[in-house]
């Protein structure tokens, strides 16, 4: 390295592979990506000897750095001087003596040269700064010597030539993301602003020499591009990643001081870097100023105030979406430098969609912690907006049928811009500013300013009466963002609300007989705008509900609402009618807003549609095809059957988005929605019993909730609606149906759930957008087309979901459990249980119905109803589910007569030839390639989608199936959030600190001064009464599951030790728990003891020696499960819920040796459960039947006997399955045949054999000893002499 200034090229290129091998011997020993091929000893005897050696390795480097900057400096003066004699003599560099070209080029070169040693050296002090230790950067005796790498690394962030300045940056971020000492940190960030004003001034002066009139300028900007962006990144970084600098240090906590200033003045810094024209600058600066905002202890510093209208101004500007166009045709005035910034129009769209994403809490977060600000800047935009675009001006992107604006119209987009802002500032105002409660002086002044400025927010947004469609639509964005403010201030409530229900109903402009897609799109955002204001402030509209529901009745017997806007305007009724105080006048109003869908459900016409499949075929075009093909396509016929079954739908669909937001609206009543109005004291008795637990009827269930009385009516036409839908998807059914050409598409996948096989993103346009596919299940025709072929798929689709959500709901607000409906449940479990409605869905079915309904109905049933309620519908539910998923992956597996082949779904092709093994090979053989595919007919889609969407199918039905099991034993979701609760309490009680229940997760900030759950969310009284409700629950399902009927017990067990061997590690490792709390309930039940000791033990224990690729990553979780079984059942130990921490070894029984003592636990699975009292033998026999020797079985017991940690037990099961998987590896080869999922892991991807990998490089065959490690050990020699001098009198 020490070559000099005058070294010539060939020791350059020592000086750059010096260079590289330090850089590189770095990496290796520090980078988690090399680090494997090199022992951990000769790792840390190579840092050890670099960091011994670092006072000869660095001085030679700064040396060679300043050099070199050096000779960087002297060829660019030597360069303008050059220059400066062409111009002084009226020439410039093209019109150059050859002997001056000569001499412009060798200065050119030693520049080029120079500079490229400068980005070698600073490339090798990237990896120092990123791992090596920060005393190399920042030691004091090396800066007294002149050697100051933090300085030189500021002062080349001038520096262009060859990047310098970014590499230089990024030196600096490698440190930023580093754990910083104070005095670190402080000089970085108190240095760095006037560094970077350095910089500017070099990029002024290179701008003036190049005759540019600005640094700022658009070809300066393109060019400092990399450099801004990477200060940027570098610099918030290296504030979040130490937020705790700030917070804890008492100077800056005071609001003053040079250390206060040094912050508030590079947070300035920061601040005006988001100025800059390219959005990628604000946007790497996002985390930062959350993470700012949302520190209490930063907030009241002050040190971030006066740079947060800057920061909510720069992310408003950038907000608004710029149009692709005008970049292409170079019409934008940042043109060139947006195509730097992005590499095209997706990417761009990609990087706005996160930009929005993480604004909304940035917004919120201004809005909480500086409401005057953040207010006051809102206004003023808001203010220009509606002064420069209120009437679309400048009137730009028209469209040239109507002269209308389109959504590229610069008014549109920015309005579009304002809406965000505006929505999560008002979202997060808190309440002081805006209500009419006493606060102190500060606070008081505060609400006196902003308040005219929200009134007249609101004024301008209300008076605001645009004649455009998108304008119109911006307009209803905006009126539905106030829905915050009219919380606490509601004059301009009605008119905002009456100019929604005007837009419910607006038009083309000249009106068309079929609106537009822009004026549907508008009507659609009416509709959820509505209702999303209505969900807020249902109390402050009540006044006026005889008025809104003349007004809805108007507009619905109009007759130009579409169904889903006729939805819309139900659902907003029915939260503003959730607010009457009286629960018969809520249920009078309810029953009057849904009676016309109620009468369309029992008219005739769709009573006799379904009251057999041939009436609903019939009903929805499908049976006259077979006389005559060519109807499909008749516009008369397609409009009739297309209004029938949108009257049919749209009605249960209004009927269920009623029902949903009632009983949302019942939740948030102050007694939860429970059918108990006064709440006793949670102790004692009524921890166990409650008077709801158990059947109550509709008149008490519709004091909370006003849809419950419409069941009786409902339920009956439900029940049949569904019944006749899975008919349709009887095998006879569809023997006849996929042998007609065009009748076979009823039973196909929409061209939606085609879409979502695909994994595209929404920017591509979706279904009907580019790569969409629209038209590909009926070749030619979509949903949109008149044709009702591809429109059956969707409506099956929409008719099916409808009634499982239904019942669904029906659960959720326990009338499926009331008296009333006693003599109907039979009914209701006939139909839901049928045993052919459950063989003959589809994958895709099964799973909504399980997901949809039983899971619903699981968790919501009463728990003195489990027997009366629930064995007849799981008995077949379960035993079925076992049934389908084994048929489904034992193609996969190889575990059936069936080929990979068999897995691919009917097509168009061969749907007819399949038809026919109907009845030539009979049900039960067809059930069974129906399965393996799914029950896909897939009509013409093309091969690949169409595997795809098979695949999709036999997971998600896997995984659903998993989920669903994890919810309703309390290992994920509100029953897992109800145990979370209870362990935090109890944590809370055993450290007498309260203070623990007001505690959320480190990782949330809280936005409740009260107490909160375990999730961070806000936790009132009568959650206390719900999670005790939940509690009880959770035991009494467990032990209903699996110890009370032998028919659901044992039907889900097998399926879930199935499970663990299909696979998809997603569902894998989910039952993983669920094996674990299978265990804690039942492993000490005799009847239990083959099931798992032998049947799950070997296929755990199976699974690791066979060691699948698909198993890498989870093999951990099924060790674990070996070691729950093996100390369960023969060592007589239990462990924590999940199989976690240390092994509780139980006694022998004084009385008999042969048995174990029970533990106190036993009928407690959340606190362990039981063990076997008297040990089995099975799991040993699995063992010896993989080649496991008696001697190493002896030796296994007396280990976990011994040692008792979740990881010894954990390493002594794996160092044993090891001997029996490379026995298994000898005896098998490799394996797979078409599935390359079953192969065995490589010996890189075992963790059986990952402590038996060789690094290429070894250790050291002796220990390092350093210089310094000597001299320690002489200190040490020589203070024992003394003391042996002495003669030990010190001692």
């Amino acid at each position: 390295l020490d070559v000099g200034a005058d070294g010539g090229s060939g020791a350059m290129i020592g000086v750059k592979i010096c260079l590289e091998c330090l850089k590189l011997i770095t990496e290796d020993c520090t980078d988690s990506d090399f680090n494997a091929k090199i022992s951990t000893s000769r790792r840390n005897d190579i840092l050890l000897g670099l960091n011994e050696m670092s006072s000869c390795i660095l001085p030679p480097i700064f040396e060679l750095l300043s050099t070199q900057y050096g000779q960087v400096n002297a060829a660019k003066s030597t360069l303008q001087q050059m220059n400066a004699y062409l111009a002084s003599n009226g020439r410039n560099p093209s019109q150059m003596t050859p002997e001056e070209q000569v001499q412009y080029q060798q200065q050119i070169d030693k520049r080029d040269v120079a500079g490229a040693i400068v980005a070698d050296v600073l490339g090798t002090l990237e990896k120092f700064c990123q791992s090596m230790p920060l005393d190399w950067m920042f030691n004091l005796d090396n800066q007294q010597k002149g050697i100051d790498f933090i300085s030189a690394l500021l002062h080349l962030l001038q520096e262009d030539t060859a990047n310098i300045q970014v590499l230089s940056v990024a030196c600096l971020q490698q440190l930023s993301m580093r754990k910083l000492e104070q005095d670190q940190w402080f000089r970085i960030i108190s240095s760095l602003p006037s560094a970077l004003f350095q910089a500017s001034n070099a990029a002024a002066k290179r701008a003036a020499e190049r005759g540019l009139p600005s640094p700022h300028c658009l070809e300066m900007l393109v060019e400092q591009l990399e450099f801004h962006k990477s200060v940027s990144k570098m610099g918030s970084m290296l504030i979040s990643a130490h937020l705790a600098h700030i917070t804890t240090d008492k100077d800056i906590a005071s609001g003053c001081g040079p250390k206060f200033e040094a912050v508030s003045t590079y947070l300035r810094l920061l601040s005006e870097m988001m100025s800059h024209q390219s959005g990628v600058i604000c946007g790497d600066q996002m985390n930062t100023w959350i993470g700012l905002l949302r520190d209490p202890a930063i907030v009241r510093t002050n040190v971030v105030t006066p740079h947060i209208a800057n920061v909510l101004v720069a992310y408003m500007t950038h907000i608004v979406r710029i149009r692709w166009e005008d970049v292409w045709d170079q019409n934008h005035s940042y043109a060139s430098l947006i195509e730097a910034s992005w590499d095209d129009e997706e990417e761009y769209e990609e990087w706005l969609g996160n930009l929005r994403s993480k604004a909304t809490q940035l917004f919120r977060s201004i809005g909480a912690t500086e409401p005057e600000i953040s207010v006051t800047v809102v206004h003023s935009k808001l203010r220009n907006l509606m002064a420069a675009h209120s009437n679309g001006e400048p009137r730009d992107h028209l469209n040239t049928e109507n002269n209308e604006l389109t959504v590229k119209s610069t008014a549109c987009c920015e309005f579009e811009g304002i809406t965000q802002p505006l929505d999560n500032i008002l979202h997060g105002l808190p309440s002081w500013a805006m209500d009419n409660g006493s606060y102190d002086e500060k606070r008081n002044k505060v609400r006196a300013t902003i308040r005219p400025l929200l009134a007249e927010i609101a004024s301008m947004i209300v008076n605001w009466n645009p004649n455009d469609v998108w304008l119109k639509f911006r307009r209803t964005t905006l009126l539905e963002a106030l829905k915050h403010y009219w919380k606490y201030e509601a004059t301009t409530l009605p008119s905002g609300v009456d100019s929604l229900l005007v837009y419910l109903n607006a038009t083309d402009n000249p009106p068309k007989e079929t609106p537009s897609m822009d004026v549907v799109g508008l009507r659609k955002k009416v509709g959820v705008s509505l209702v999303a204001v209505s969900k807020i402030v249902p109390d402050l509209l009540v006044p006026w509900l005889s008025q809104l529901s003349d007004r809805a009745k108007a507009l619905l017997t109009s007759g130009g609402l579409s169904p889903i806007n006729e939805m819309h305007l139900y659902e907003f009724l029915s939260c503003v009618a959730t607010a009457v105080d009286n629960p018969l006048d809520r249920s009078n109003f309810i029953a009057d807003v849904l009676s016309n869908a109620i009468r369309s459900i029992e008219t005739a016409e769709v009573q006799n549609a379904i009251a057999s499949v041939d009436g609903l075929l019939s009903f929805m075009g499908i049976s006259q095809v077979a006389a005559d093909p060519s109807c499909v396509t008749n516009e008369e016929f397609v409009k009739k059957v297309t209004t029938d079954f949108s009257v049919m739908f749209s009605s249960l669909n209004q009927l269920l988005s009623v029902g949903k937001r009632c009983q949302e609206a019942a939740k948030k009543r102050p007694n939860g929605g429970l059918p108990v109005q006064n709440f006793g004291a949670l102790s004692g008795e009524s921890l166990q019993h409650f008077p709801d637990e158990g059947p109550v009827n509709i008149n008490d269930l519709a004091i909370n909730d006003p849809f419950v009385p419409l069941w009786p009516r409902l339920l009956p036409t439900l029940i049949r609606v569904l019944d006749a839908t899975l008919r349709v998807w009887h095998p006879e059914r569809q023997e006849s149906l996929l042998r007609n050409n065009i009748q076979r598409y009823a039973l196909a996948i929409s061209d939606d759930e085609a879409y979502l096989a695909t994994k595209q993103e929404n920017s591509v346009g979706g279904v009907f957008g580019k790569g969409g596919t629209a038209g590909s299940i009926v070749s030619g025709w979509d949903r949109r087309s008149t044709n009702l072929t591809p429109k059956w798929s969707g409506w099956f689709n929409e008719l099916r979901n409808n009634c499982f959500q239904l019942l669904g709901l029906l659960s959720a607000q326990r009338v499926i459990f009331a008296p009333e409906l006693a003599h109907i449940y039979p009914q209701l479990v006939s139909v839901v249980a049928n045993p052919e409605h459950l063989r003959s869905m589809e994958h895709r079915h099964f799973t909504q119905y399980l997901k949809q309904f039983i899971e619903i109905l699981m968790l919501c049933t009463p728990s003195t109803l489990y027997q009366s309620h629930l064995t007849a519908i799981l008995g077949p539910v379960f035993e079925h589910i076992q049934y389908r998923l084994k048929y489904t992956w034992d193609p996969i597996i190889g575990n059936s007569g069936l080929s990979m082949e068999s897995t691919k779904p009917l097509g168009s092709d061969n749907c007819a030839q399949i038809a026919n093994q109907l009845s030539s090979s009979g049900v039960e053989s067809w059930l069974i390639a129906y399965y393996a595919r799914g029950g896909l007919f897939v009509g013409d889609l093309d091969s690949v989608t169409a595997e795809a969407a098979v695949e999709k199918a036999r997971v998600e039905l896997t995984r659903t199936f998993s989920d669903s099991i994890q919810s309703v034993l309390a290992l994920k979701g509100g029953w897992a959030l109800v145990l979370a609760n209870k362990a935090k309490e109890e944590q809370a009680m055993k450290r007498n600190d309260p203070s623990k229940l007001a505690a959320g997760p480190r990782n949330r900030v809280s936005e409740t001064d009260g107490p909160v759950n375990a999730d961070g969310t806000k936790r009132s009284q009568v959650d206390l009464q719900l999670d005790a409700r939940k509690l009880a629950r959770i035991d009494k399902l467990c032990h209903f599951l699996l110890l009370e009927n032998e028919q659901i017990a044992g039907a889900l067990v097998v399926t879930i030790i199935e499970c663990l061997g299909y696979p998809d590690a997603y569902s894998c490792r989910r039952c993983t728990r669920i094996v674990h709390r299978i265990l804690e309930s039942v492993a000490w039940v005799d009847r239990y003891t083959e099931l798992i000791g032998y049947r799950l033990f070997s296929v755990a224990v199976n699974l690791i020696v066979n060691e699948p690729k698909w198993m890498v990553g989870i093999e951990w979780d099924m060790i674990n499960i070996i070691r729950d079984i093996y100390g369960r059942l023969v060592l007589g130990q239990y462990f924590q819920p999940g199989g976690q921490g240390l092994a509780v070894q139980q006694s022998r029984d004084p009385n008999d040796n042969s048995r174990f003592e029970q533990s106190k636990v036993v009928d407690k699975p959340l606190q362990g459960g039981g063990i076997l009292v008297i040990p089995t033998d099975l799991p040993k026999r699995v063992l010896s039947e993989i080649g496991i020797s008696y001697d190493d079985i002896l030796t296994l017991d007396k280990s976990l006997t011994e040692k008792r940690s979740a990881k010894d037990q954990k390493d002594v099961l794996r160092d044993l399955l090891r001997i029996a998987a490379d026995r298994s590896q000898q005896s098998d080869g490799n394996r797979g045949g078409e599935n390359g999922l079953l192969e065995r892991a490589g010996a890189e991807e075992s963790l059986l054999h990952q402590n038996l990998r060789q690094p290429v490089v070894t250790a050291l065959p002796e220990k390092l000893v350093t210089y310094s490690m000597a001299q320690k050990d002489a200190a040490k020699s020589a203070e024992v002499d003394i003391v042996n001098y002495h003669g030990g009198i010190f001692e």
